[in-house]
């Protein structure tokens, strides 16, 4: 017979079950953001491409959302590193297609860590809170980023705005 003794602290008990429920949020966040996708996956044959736009500067940032048509604050809301998971769930393969209809595909980038800038958009139509722009950035460049509502009911599209 085998007897096993583990040590833990209340304090590694609560930082666990944070970790828990921040990374569940998360994915409920990402889930319900991608079944909102409005329309096709696909923005047409119009669509620009947007991947590898140089993103040094939060002002190209800025300047780069401003040339799509988004008004947007001058600072960002939240910039958070992410790591790009080696292989996608469903989730990740929805939110993929988006981004592959703007010339983007995260799947290049699985396994590494890039930075999500948060934007507030300010002139989104019939939405006048609760918008944002996310822009994922790897090394400089620009490799994915989204529209999105955080009303519970909302939306998630490319960086275009809808026509």
């Amino acid at each position: 017979m085998f007897t096993i003794t583990l040590r833990i602290t209340r304090r590694q008990i609560a930082f666990v079950a944070a970790a828990l429920v921040l990374a569940c949020a998360g994915g409920l966040w990402i889930k319900s953001a991608c079944s909102q996708v409005e329309g096709d996956l696909t923005m047409g044959p119009a669509a620009p491409k947007i991947a590898k736009t140089p993103m040094s500067t939060q002002e190209e940032q800025v300047e780069f959302l401003e040339s799509l048509g988004w008004q947007v604050e001058e600072e960002p809301n939240q910039i958070l590193e992410v790591l790009i998971p080696k292989e996608f769930d469903q989730v990740y393969e929805n939110y993929n297609q988006v981004q592959k209809a703007q010339g983007c595909d995260l799947s290049k980038y699985g396994g590494k860590k890039c930075k999500r800038y948060t934007y507030v958009v300010k002139n989104y139509p019939d939405h006048p809170e609760n918008v944002r722009a996310n822009l994922l950035v790897y090394k400089n460049k620009l490799i994915g980023g989204d529209i999105c509502s955080l009303e519970l009911d909302g939306f998630l599209h490319g960086l275009v705005p809808p026509q």
